[in-house]
């Protein structure tokens, strides 16, 4: 029987897809986001392992209060390194009825096998996406996150393709990717997507620094300080995005 590494659960999750969401965090992330506030996900063998069958149960014991909304939500790390163990996941839970979302960086992705079709696969089986884009520009996303985005980018134009519902998410983080050419490059990419739904900004801040500290790593981001209100509005304006 297949297992996954599993870093926590959350049972009422409110901001990672619709309604309440039950938060299941998978452990393993290649990538080396500098303002990550989970870097205690990075190594997968740190999780818990489950089988998909424990996962479920668990999850449709707080089921009643998920609404028409509601669901699961699979989020880390990065869940796609554990692609065919989130897949079962998701079939299971659509067995069940369960509304499911995937977030993601899409640092994984590529349209080469195996991979592929075992993305296919999954998004057979998946309702919603919440597609994590940290920088438009490639060299800068390096910096930022020590990966390049250009497969990131196709992930979101295959997902546009296949009519996958979307939500696009962009940290705001000053100095890196709150200047408005990157906003409005941002901007013009989503422009030719198809099926996003939303688009929110989330403000850097600097709640998860002192996990880099208890892991005795320093933190990278040390003295930049979170975005202020009229940034994080003028983020908003360029990216279209209402209220």
């Amino acid at each position: 029987m297949r297992q996954g590494y599993i870093h926590s659960l959350e049972s009422f999750g409110s901001v990672d897809g619709p309604g309440v969401r039950f938060v299941i965090f998978f452990s393993g992330c290649t990538m080396r986001c500098r303002f990550c506030h989970n870097a205690d996900t990075w190594n997968m063998k740190n999780g818990k392992l489950y089988t998909a069958d424990e996962l479920l149960k668990t999850a449709l014991r707080y089921r009643a209060y998920w609404g028409k909304e509601g669901g699961i939500t699979v989020s880390g790390g990065e869940p796609l390194l554990q692609i065919e163990f989130l897949t079962e996941v998701f079939q299971k839970a659509k067995a069940e009825g369960v509304h499911t979302t995937l977030d993601t960086s899409g640092n994984p992705f590529t349209r080469e096998e195996p991979f592929f079709g075992k993305f296919q696969a999954l998004m057979k089986v998946t309702d919603l996406v919440l597609l994590d884009l940290k920088h438009i520009e490639d060299a800068q996303h390096k910096k930022l996150t020590g990966c390049t985005n250009q497969n990131i980018l196709d992930m979101a134009s295959y997902l546009s393709e296949l009519g996958k519902p979307v939500w696009i998410r962009h940290v705001l983080v000053p100095g890196y990717s709150d200047r408005d050419e990157y906003l409005k490059r941002l901007s013009a990419f989503i422009d030719t997507l198809h099926n996003v739904q939303k688009v929110e900004v989330l403000p850097y801040h600097t709640l998860g620094a002192f996990k880099w500290k208890e892991l005795g790593m320093e933190y990278p981001l040390e003295g930049v300080e979170p975005p202020t209100k009229e940034r994080i509005e003028n983020a908003n304006k360029i990216l279209k995005i209402q209220g």
